[in-house]
């Protein structure tokens, strides 16, 4: 008797925490690319995802709203970062191999000019205020781009190649993953400089999100896998989770106080924020082998990179929020 209504205790609990978990809408093929899928943009306006196949050498745009592939573009080198202006119309592309970074015209995607010398072009952010564009590059430096022309604005030392960074939009500081130091690097971009140090229980953090009204910072690492949450203000971990392995992506949703965790052995971890200091694992979804980056989207869908694997061609997966 006690085992029966104990399934009967658990099956709703199983049942509510399906109901929340995102909701696959789409599938939208890529085919003949090949290789490594890196990070995503959006062109909100256009209804344009750009996807940086970086083991192509192309950079992939998406109608979000067709659900369809609309054009493959060529001529980069490893893209590894894309991130779309809309102030000034312009789409920077970050490439590895080809150290530079390349920008577009948002409307017609031609290209309109390179900024080179940047070995190892990665990750791009943009600081709508001042109206510039970081690119993280080389063996440690944050570059700072004019969002127009693409002009030189300066740059940032660090103490080993950025991953995933951060911006805060109330404040001046941008929180970056050095994952070769072990550390979370806070820099003060007003003043330039470096400014706090924090250092990671763990190797390999690369992805990172931001709750800035929470004053949560969360970090994936890879050894082992793990979730990490630190409060913005102290640097202190408060909460650590472990998630599945291989992430190179991680987002979180102010609007449904969720944390989603790409994962490249096939699944996305979906963890619920009771509150900035507690996490429970909600559930997972699954996902495909090695699609471990993705965007969230207007707080509301979550897209997917699924690398080509035997005769599966590659493909974006588009997933609901709810």
């Amino acid at each position: 008797m006690k085992s029966f209504l104990s399934c009967l205790l658990l099956f709703p609990a199983l049942a509510a925490a399906q109901g929340t978990l995102p909701n696959p809408i789409a599938d939208i093929a890529m085919p003949g690319v090949k290789g490594r899928i890196d990070h995503f943009g959006v062109d909100a306006k256009r209804h344009r995802l750009f996807v940086a196949a970086l083991g192509n050498d192309t950079l992939e745009v998406l109608d979000t709203g067709g659900r369809k592939r609309e054009r493959s573009l060529e001529g980069f080198g490893e893209p590894q970062g894309v991130l779309h202006v809309p102030e000034t119309n312009r789409v920077f592309v970050a490439n590895g191999s080809a150290n530079r970074v390349d920008i577009l015209d948002a409307e017609s995607l031609v290209l309109l000019g390179h900024v080179t010398g940047l070995e190892d072009a990665d990750n791009v952010r943009y600081d709508a205020q001042a109206r510039k564009v970081y690119v993280g590059y080389g063996r440690g430096a944050l570059k700072i781009l004019d969002a127009q022309t693409g002009a030189s604005a300066g740059e940032i030392a660090l103490p080993g190649h950025p991953e995933s960074f951060q911006l805060e939009k109330s404040g001046t500081r941008i929180f970056v993953n050095v994952p070769t130091a072990g550390r979370i690097v806070v820099v003060d971009r007003a003043k330039r400089a470096v400014v706090a140090s924090w250092s990671v229980p763990a190797a390999a953090n690369f992805p990172m999100a931001l709750d800035e009204a929470g004053r949560r910072l969360f970090i994936g690492t890879r050894a082992p896998a793990l979730l990490l949450v630190y409060d913005i203000d102290t640097g202190r971990v408060v909460a650590r989770l472990p998630v599945g392995g291989d992430t190179d992506d991680l987002f979180f949703s102010a609007a449904h106080k969720r944390v989603y965790v790409v994962c490249g052995e096939g699944r996305i971890d979906v963890l619920r924020q009771d509150d900035p200091d507690h996490y429970a694992l909600e559930g997972t979804v699954a996902t495909a082998p090695r699609a471990r980056t993705g965007l969230l989207v207007a707080d509301d869908t979550l897209y997917v990179a699924a690398p080509a694997t035997g005769a599966a061609a590659a493909r974006v997966l588009a997933y609901k929020l709810r």
